[in-house]
């Protein structure tokens, strides 16, 4: 048997605030997902059973919020569950609760009265589904089929408790709910709402015990550290019913499908089989990488026919800047090249004016494109895809044209002011928008604007035509060759005319005219970490010291200097205390790619820099325990210890520390992956 990915003893899990602290994640391929933490307890508005994507990757509708669990023993019954009431935590079910682990699905072992109650949570790939199992064992035998000895009366009892909303939105007690159960042989059908599509639940119960009620005043912990709703009804529409003195297997399966109890194992059996696949995939056999191989595996989503990206769990959809970023490190890495060619090809389609859609709005179909760096990153992503693959024909034909094109718009100038200057260097931006990564806005307040020449966007700018200069020498157009080429060196000269600040050592963040902002930001890592340096080695160098010395802790780089007047160490309060906040001090876990690689490189990718590269890389593994489980943050805080904040799980962190890890610091032994 393989060892788990992770496993917590009762220690950690009787203690809830140890407990609350671990949250578990199983995703669909679709961008619906099931969550909570390992204490059974929700804290967040988006924890739930199932989370369907009604219109993948987006609309997600909460519609099963959690099963109570009831287990009774002669008479005496032992609630299973957790929730969080005003004043109060009721039931306290993770007092039972021997052991967590992940195995490769969320799997908890209760211990009652001397029998083991396990139960394992997983969702179907391409389907709104998923499966809750529970095996019921003697504790002291370790006998996994037999309750012998047994109590005379063993039952078991689940209430379903459904939501069904929007995910980012709580419920309340309405009198509008259809509170009918219409049940046949093994399944139960609720459609609370005309609106939202009906939930299935296939089970193998004795008895369906009709009966609705509310339950009120749910309360999430985190939703109230953010200043949101953080209170809940849910409604209770029946109690499912087991006789389970001579059954020691029972099944439930939450859909928007018709699906049937009795296949539980089957579909356990197949989604096991295409999780191996996955990890098949890893280019090291290091634990650290082979679990973000498996993470890696929970961002990749349907968006059509083709793939996309979720930026992050558990409320972001899929954006053109982080897909751009992730695609390298969720992709090419982990061995999936038929996926990477499938992001390039849905985001081509979308290309608009020379432009990458930032993102997919959750309800319509018309992107948005306020970013001027979403389309720079597709160019790195394409070269990224060259350089594991080889496979220039498919860039020819599907993908030259339209890059061609984004850099024509760029020369003549594109939305919001987005154009190449006469130094080559490229300006964006106009009042009122935020372009860059560092796009954080409250009403008409951008945090920070970076209006201008933002020194990260010239570095991808350069290697867009660099890479576009390489494009024209293998396919023969000597004319875009010399042309792209000519526009590099343009923009290299006026790069380092403009941007080196002697007296730091470092670049300037941001140039506009006569202003030089000097503010240390993590941006600059980006043109010492590019396939295509625009810089010295030397000047390399000292970009990626002043980012050590200023920037970096054990999580990734800090997104402004301590020393800075501008400089907030805690990511806390409501939206606009966290969205004032969110780049000036916080600290980006994603980052922690382009510095390795930056320094690494700077260092002659000697066998020292890749210790000291894995040294950093260290506290990111034991991350993996905390917060999104086997996944990395979004965030943290700036000021020690660095607590974790915004999505528990991201794409970007987990593919950008994957990529380093792999590219820098591990090797890997792939050298071309077929499509």
């Amino acid at each position: 048997m393989t060892k788990p990915l992770l496993e917590f003893g009762r220690d950690t899990c009787g203690d809830l605030g140890e407990a609350t602290r671990r949250e578990w994640l199983e995703t669909n391929g679709l961008g619906g997902f099931s969550s909570s933490t390992i204490a059974g307890l929700h804290t967040r508005r988006y924890h739930g059973l199932l989370m369907a994507a009604t219109h993948p990757p987006v609309g997600r509708d909460l519609l099963l919020s959690k099963l109570e669990e009831t287990f009774v023993v002669d008479g005496r019954r032992y609630e299973l569950s957790a929730n969080q009431y005003p004043g109060v935590v009721h039931p306290q079910g993770y007092r039972f609760l021997k052991s967590f682990r992940l195995d490769p699905f969320p799997v908890f072992t209760y211990e009652v009265e001397g029998i083991e109650i396990v139960k394992t949570v997983f969702m179907l790939h391409g389907e709104n589904t998923t499966v809750i199992q529970y095996e019921f064992r003697r504790g002291e035998t370790g006998d996994d089929s037999s309750l012998t000895p047994r109590p005379s009366s063993l039952l078991f009892e689940l209430r379903p408790m459904i939501a069904f909303r929007d995910y980012h939105s709580t419920t309340h007690e309405n009198d509008a709910i259809n509170s009918e159960v219409a049940t046949e042989e093994g399944l139960v059908t609720l459609k609370p709402y005309d609106e939202m599509p009906a939930l299935h639940l296939a089970h193998d119960a004795g008895e369906v015990v009709r009966g609705g009620c509310w339950y009120r005043n749910f309360e999430y912990a985190i939703e109230r550290e953010r200043g949101l709703d953080f209170h809940e009804d849910l409604f209770s529409p029946c109690v499912l019913k087991f006789d389970v003195s001579n059954h020691a297997e029972i099944n439930v399966i939450a859909s928007t499908e018709r699906r049937d109890a009795k296949r539980a194992a089957e579909y356990r059996a197949a989604e096991i089989e295409r999780r191996e696949g996955v990890a098949a995939g890893s280019p090291s056999d290091d634990e650290f990488v082979r679990a973000l191989v498996a993470a890696a595996d929970s961002y990749i989503v349907g968006r059509g026919e083709r793939k996309t990206v979720i930026a992050g769990y558990h409320w972001f959809g899929d954006w053109g800047r982080d897909t751009m970023i992730a695609l390298p490190g969720l992709t090419l890495v982990t061995g999936r090249a038929d996926v990477a060619k499938s992001i390039l090809l849905e985001f081509a389609r979308h290309v608009d004016q020379g432009m990458l859609p930032n993102r997919f709005p959750e309800a319509g179909e018309t992107p948005e494109y306020n970013t001027v760096d979403a389309t720079l990153w597709y160019f790195n992503a394409v070269h990224a895809f060259l350089k594991l693959t080889n496979d220039y024909e498919f860039v020819r034909e599907h993908l030259y044209d339209v890059l061609s094109d984004i850099v024509g718009w760029h020369e003549r100038g594109t939305r919001y002011r987005i154009h190449a200057d006469a130094d080559g260097l490229l300006f964006a931006g106009e009042p009122g928008v935020q372009l860059t990564w560092m796009d954080a806005k409250i009403g008409d307040w951008v945090v920070t604007p970076r209006t201008g020449k933002a020194v990260e966007i010239q570095a991808l700018w350069y290697n867009a035509l660099r890479v576009m200069e390489l494009l024209g020498r293998a396919f023969g157009r000597a004319e875009d060759e010399q042309k792209f080429r000519e526009m590099a060196e343009r923009a290299q000269r006026g790069f380092n005319e403009q941007f080196w600040n002697e007296e730091l050592g470092c670049l300037y963040d941001l140039v506009d005219g006569d202003m030089r902002d000097a503010s240390i930001r993590p941006n600059q890592i980006i043109a010492a970490s590019l396939p295509h340096l625009m810089l010295s080695e030397e000047r390399a160098r000292r970009v990626v010291g002043v980012v050590e010395r200023e920037l970096l802790t054990p999580f990734g780089l800090r997104s402004l200097a301590r020393g800075d007047a501008a400089y907030r160490g805690r990511y806390e309060g409501d939206g606009r205390s966290r969205d004032s906040v969110y780049h000036q001090g916080t600290v980006w876990a994603w980052l922690m790619g382009p510095f390795i690689s930056a320094y690494v490189r700077a260092h002659g990718r000697s066998e020292e820099s890749r210790r000291q590269a894995a040294a950093w890389l260290a506290p990111l593994g034991e991350h993996l325990s905390v917060a999104g489980l086997n996944h990395i943050s979004e965030i943290f805080d700036g000021d020690e210890p660095h607590a974790p904040r915004g999505c528990a799980a991201q794409a970007w962190s987990v593919s950008e520390v994957l990529r380093a890890a792999v590219e820098d610091v591990y090797g890997s032994e792939r050298s071309a992956v077929s499509g």
